[in-house]
């Protein structure tokens, strides 16, 4: 049997085993299972492999994607290039691989949702971890000017009391992304602090989080005509892309 498995902590808002169980059943995949590995901190993983010696790899979630780079033995050029791994692929010699199908997903999602709107975009990246690593590459292969935005001071260009001093500083990014946890069940009532009064119908608001569906990030923005897209397929689709990498 192979295994298959997510690593991070804490796990509560997983998708991917329930994503992966219902794959192998649905395709009738039968020798495979995937299953969470919640671990408290990155210095477990040695042990971890050693426990599931038919671990053939795994997904890597917050707050793992960068710490987990010294515990492997190489990275392909888009991890290498983002600086954060959610992918590792262990192969029978015992050779661990990362890489970041993340860029993978958002690029494909991000492109297929703004169209030919995307060339004329500046955007603003909530948020400065491993997710916000992919999200600015992908940016920055798509020639899109951006800043970013820290809760603290010297983090990122911006902190968010910028724009609660200055609503109107918020006019010159039409595009915002969310890369944070700000929001994500069960933190419902949180969201980032930002002037959403001062946007309209001309901005475009991507939330990475997928659960909830609307996050307040997303509903705020939509009380005020902006345009929106959660992470669901992006997730998908970077799944998707972890299943291609463990069977190439």
């Amino acid at each position: 049997m192979r295994k298959f498995g997510l690593i991070g902590y804490p796990l509560s808002h997983s998708f991917s085993k329930k994503y992966f169980t219902e794959k192998f059943h649905r395709e009738n995949i039968r020798d495979c299972e995937y299953d969470n590995f919640e671990i408290k901190k990155i210095e477990d993983l040695p042990v971890l492999i050693l426990t599931y010696p038919n671990l053939n790899g795994f997904n890597v979630t917050i707050p793992y994607k960068e710490s987990i780079i010294p515990y492997l033995d190489e990275l392909d050029q888009v991890a290498k290039k983002v600086g954060a791994v959610n992918v590792v692929k262990i192969s029978g010699d015992g050779k661990k691989t990362g890489y970041n199908s993340d860029y993978y997903g958002f690029r494909y999602t991000l492109e297929r949702w703004l169209g030919t709107d995307l060339k004329r975009m500046k955007a603003l990246v909530l948020g400065t971890g491993g997710a916000a690593k992919a999200v600015k590459c992908v940016l920055e292969d798509c020639n899109i000017k951006y800043r970013t935005v820290s809760r603290q001071e010297g983090k990122g260009d911006y902190i968010y009391f910028d724009f609660t001093d200055d609503p109107d500083l918020i006019l010159e990014y039409r595009l915002i992304i969310n890369t944070t946890p700000l929001g994500m069940f069960p933190d419902l009532n949180e969201a980032p602090n930002l002037p959403y009064e001062t946007m309209d119908g001309s901005f475009y608001l991507y939330d990475l989080i997928y659960n909830p569906e609307k996050t307040l990030f997303l509903k705020k923005g939509e009380s005020s005509g902006t345009r929106i897209l959660n992470g669901l397929d992006m997730l998908v689709l970077q799944a998707e892309k972890s299943w291609d990498i463990w069977n190439e």
